[in-house]
């Protein structure tokens, strides 16, 4: 896929598409950028042709452009359309098939795949208005890639800011790399720990590792590249966006990660077995579940009327790889309220973990 049709839309993340279009320039790329109108608010056509080396598209009739079919144009000729950032108002409208402008009028008249990267306020991305839309486009194939969370230029901290422009590259590279890698391993199941584990000590202070997951997430890449269904068990604090077509269960302690662990590779594992609520305060999005990357967190009480409900033809997994630092102690129970901050010395009873 050499060709690549960036589309920006309006938000202050339309910043970041200046970086990430050069970066896709060095990586081989030949770069047409569609800018709405809300876009050009924030950036300047002109900042993006200089990187591209392109005109940038800006109106559905365009007179200049073949026949005066500048939609048509383009939409034959992207080999893929990344959409980043996606404003709420555009994942609507392209949720409704709406074609009234430049960008909505090329999705539906290509026949190139289309990668949405979402970016809006953190209320915006959890309102229920927004996870159907982000539904919707998901059953229509197109495919998502989750916002990133933290602080965000309104103040809020939460999920929905646009991932770094590396990481958005990545992910470009990802699926096209599953595009024109060997699929050895389609058909494979693999089972993938990254990341630390958090061991409370009370509600506040905990014992954990500089472990970032990095490992274990590009290990995860490289087998949905190569075909895998891969689950993505993520421990501690890690805040990496999860891969495309990757299935991540978020824990906390090293307990939880066996747990998770075992469920996944003797395939009882179940969706219906993990609660979906951000219990543990992960930096992760979970406010969507979905097929191509989702999020879920694994709790050791399992309900069960829930656990009853798992299938019984399971599918246990073909290959496990533990990249994990696992904490090696924690503490035999955890205080539930803060440890004073004036006492000279605390005593904490550890124990292996089992």
């Amino acid at each position: 896929m050499s060709n690549i049709v960036l589309a920006i839309t309006g938000g202050i993340a339309a910043y970041k598409s200046a970086i990430f279009a050069r970066l896709l320039i060095k990586a081989g790329f030949d770069v047409r950028v569609i800018m709405t109108t809300g876009a050009q608010a924030f950036i300047t056509p002109l900042t993006l042709q200089a990187l591209t080396g392109n005109e940038v598209h800006i109106s559905l009739l365009d007179e200049r452009a073949e026949a005066g079919m500048g939609h048509i144009e383009l939409a034959k000729w992207a080999d893929l359309i990344v959409i980043a950032p996606a404003s709420a108002n555009t994942l609507a409208r392209l949720a409704m098939g709406m074609a009234d402008d430049l960008l909505t009028t090329v999705c539906l008249a290509t026949t190139a795949p289309v990668i949405i990267a979402p970016a809006m306020n953190q209320q915006m991305w959890a309102h229920p208005a927004v996870n159907l839309n982000v539904q919707t486009l998901l059953d229509m194939n197109y495919r998502i890639i989750q916002p990133a969370s933290g602080e965000q230029a309104c103040g809020d901290v939460g999920a929905g800011r646009l991932p770094e422009p590396e990481q958005l590259l990545a992910e470009i590279l990802l699926f096209n790399a599953m595009q024109t890698t060997p699929q050895l391993l389609a058909g494979k199941r693999v089972v993938i720990t990254a990341g630390a584990t958090v061991e409370a000590i009370d509600p506040v202070r905990y014992l954990s590792n500089h472990s970032t997951g990095k490992m274990g997430f590009a290990l995860a890449r490289a087998c949905v590249a190569a075909g895998a269904e891969v689950i993505l068990i993520a421990g501690g604090k890690v805040a990496l966006p999860t891969p495309l077509n990757v299935t991540r269960i978020n824990v906390l302690s090293a307990q939880e990660m066996l747990l998770a662990s075992q469920q996944c590779v003797d395939g009882t594992h179940s969706e219906l077995q993990y609660i979906f609520e951000d219990d543990h305060d992960h930096s992760h999005d979970h406010s969507h579940d979905h097929h191509h990357s989702h999020d879920c967190d694994c709790d050791e009480e399992q309900d069960e009327e829930n656990t009853s409900s798992v299938d019984d033809s399971v599918r246990v997994a073909d290959i496990f790889i533990a990249t994990a630092a696992v904490a090696d102690y924690r503490t035999e129970e955890a205080a539930p309220q803060k440890n004073q901050k004036n006492a000279r010395c605390y005593d904490a009873e550890l124990g292996q973990k089992s």
